[in-house]
């Protein structure tokens, strides 16, 4: 699941500079993505790369992929535009890229502060197992998080785990319980491309099993009003998605691409002392929304 550029690319890619993306309402506008690709396809080795991209995210057992682009974040500026760019490409390889808030950029920051709710993605606290945007009747198919920086201080690993395989270990009755309507979670204002709000919702979709999104988040637990079952039953689930999950630092320059149908994700605490580390120094992540094809489902 961790894809390493080939140097032959990688080289080539130090000389690319991609011009700058053009929208279509929220979505990565169609002419912008052709453009990336008639660059990049001449690049050696670069469809080598993007197929198995596409193989680690949607292939047998697959659902993630973690592409090493630190070495042209070192030598571009993780956070400059010609390094986004770049980034970008790589993405639209995979679906769409868009942008569900009309208020951010493409890509979103995720910074760390300290003042905030610790398990909040931008907190210092442990990160739970979650899918983005899920009271979304259409959510991201892949969510995308690029490491500019990360802590400085050791800590913050990514954690994922195979949501259904978790599923698969549950009993007939836990599955029964998580397929009814009953979860609800968060709000749902001034979004774009994600359908409508989705509330309340099953955690377990009608799909065969294996298919479909797991829509989970562990903080629905604590800040929405269910029955016992219910709680229990998704307590069942966040026990198996931990006995799954695996984990790793992500470096400047890896971009984690998930799979939502497949995998949740979520973080450990970053390291005790966030205060001493300066604001500009602190771990910064930026997100960005993947739309697979219509009537595709996740293939290309």
């Amino acid at each position: 699941m961790f894809i390493d550029i080939p140097g032959s690319l990688e080289a080539a890619l130090f000389d690319r500079s991609l011009p700058p993306w053009d929208l279509t309402g929220s979505f990565l506008a169609k002419a912008t993505m052709e453009e990336y690709r008639a660059e990049l396809k001449a690049a050696p080795q670069f469809e080598e790369t993007a197929t198995t991209l596409h193989h680690a995210l949607t292939g047998e057992g697959g659902g993630y992929a973690v592409l090493r682009l630190g070495n042209l974040a070192k030598a571009l500026g993780a956070g400059d535009e010609r390094f986004l760019r770049l980034a970008t490409a790589f993405a639209a390889e995979v679906a769409v890229p868009f942008s569900p808030f009309p208020r951010w950029p493409l890509w979103k920051d995720i910074g760390v502060k300290i003042d905030k709710d610790p398990g909040k993605s931008s907190g210092i606290g442990y990160n739970a197992f979650h899918m983005d945007l899920v009271n979304a009747s259409l959510p991201p198919d892949y969510t995308t998080l690029l490491c500019v920086r990360p802590d400085p201080l050791g800590g913050g690993p990514s954690i994922l785990s195979d949501a259904h395989a978790a599923v698969a270990r549950l009993s007939e009755n836990t599955r029964a319980l998580l397929s009814e309507a009953a979860y609800h979670y968060g709000t749902f204002f001034e979004l774009h491309g994600v359908g409508e709000e989705y509330k309340p919702f099953p955690i377990l979709e009608g799909s065969a099993p294996g298919e479909g999104f797991v829509r989970f988040t562990a903080k629905m637990l604590e800040r929405s009003e269910l029955g016992q079952a219910h709680v229990d039953a998704a307590r069942e689930l966040v026990e198996e998605l931990v006995r799954g999950q695996v984990s790793f630092m992500l470096r400047t320059g890896d971009c984690l691409i998930v799979n939502q149908r497949r995998f949740l994700h979520g973080r450990e605490a970053l390291q005790n002392g966030q205060e001493t580390v300066p604001v500009a120094d602190r771990r910064l992540l930026l997100q960005l929304f993947l739309r697979a094809p219509s009537g595709s489902g996740t293939a290309m």
